[in-house]
Order: C-alpha cells, then structure tokens, then sequence
C-alpha cells in the first residue's frame, strides 16, 4: 500500500518539473523573439538611413551641377529636409547636407562663402572642381520605449566627387 501512495507523489513531482521546464524554454523563446524582432528594426532604420544619404549625395551632386556659382545667384551649401520625409508621430528622418568646394580657380566659385571652399592643388585642369558632401541622417529608435525622450541616432556619409 505504501508504494501506490509513493508511486501517485513521484508522478507529481515529475509533472510539475516538466511544467517548471516548458515554462522555463517558452520565456527562453519569448527573450529571443524579441531580441530578433528588435535587431531586425533596427537594421530596416540603418539600412534606411543608409539609402537616404546615397540618395542625398546624388541628389547634392546634379544640385551642383544646375547650380551656377559664377552669377548672381548664391553657392549651394546645405540642404534640410525636415520638412519632406520628417513625421512628428513617429520620428521619422531628418537629413542635411553639407557642401564644401575644392578649386584652385577662385573664379570658379565667386559666389561661394569662404568657410566653404578649400583651395588645394589636388584640382587639375581636367578637373578644376571638387566637391566634399557630408550627408547625416537622424532617426529615433522605433522601439524605444518612451519615444519623446528618445536620443537621436545619426549616420554620416562622405564623399568627395569631381565636378
């Protein structure tokens, strides 16, 4: 009689175990999840912000291009766009574009503000401009949890072209 009692108190023992397992691998589970669904965010936001300052730096560069810096009209030195692709529900992006000129030809950029033109004997005749373009992309952090005292995070992108 003594067994059947001990056999009915090591089934339990043995259910609640498996129980104190399964909940333990379901919370593993869970953790993971979301972890991955939290890095895949924020590889979707850099790759954003990726494609936003390729685009900008195309953009910047056939800008330089139409713009005529021996008239009147004054050098191309930054782009904003807060109000084009900026959303204030969720953040959003904010891209600005800074230009600075290369040139050796100082008639070349008569309506250029000095702080943005560099003189260096990196021109050739082939080439008599250069221009440097700093791209920063700001987004805040989809997932984080209190969205109005989130920080910024900011992508920069480089690039020197041959006008």
């Amino acid at each position: 009689m003594r067994l059947k009692n001990n056999r009915k108190a090591f089934s339990m023992l043995t259910a609640i175990f498996i129980i104190v397992i399964m909940a333990s691998v379901g919370i593993l589970v869970m953790s993971l999840s979301g972890k991955l669904v939290k890095e895949t965010t924020t590889q979707f936001q850099r790759e954003q912000a990726m494609l936003l300052a390729k685009s900008y730096t195309e953009y910047a560069i056939m800008a330089v291009m139409a713009n005529d810096r021996n008239g009147t009209t004054s050098c191309l030195q930054t782009i904003n766009s807060d109000d084009v692709i900026r959303d204030e529900d969720d953040g959003g992006f904010e891209v600005r574009v800074q230009i600075a000129y290369i040139s050796n030809n100082s008639n070349e950029l008569n309506s250029c503000d000095a702080t943005r033109v560099f003189s260096d004997a990196a021109t050739t005749v082939k080439s008599p401009l250069n221009i440097i373009v700093d791209v920063y992309v700001k987004y805040i952090d989809f997932d984080h949890h209190d969205p109005s005292n989130a920080p910024w995070i900011t992508y920069h992108k480089r690039t020197l072209q041959k006008i």
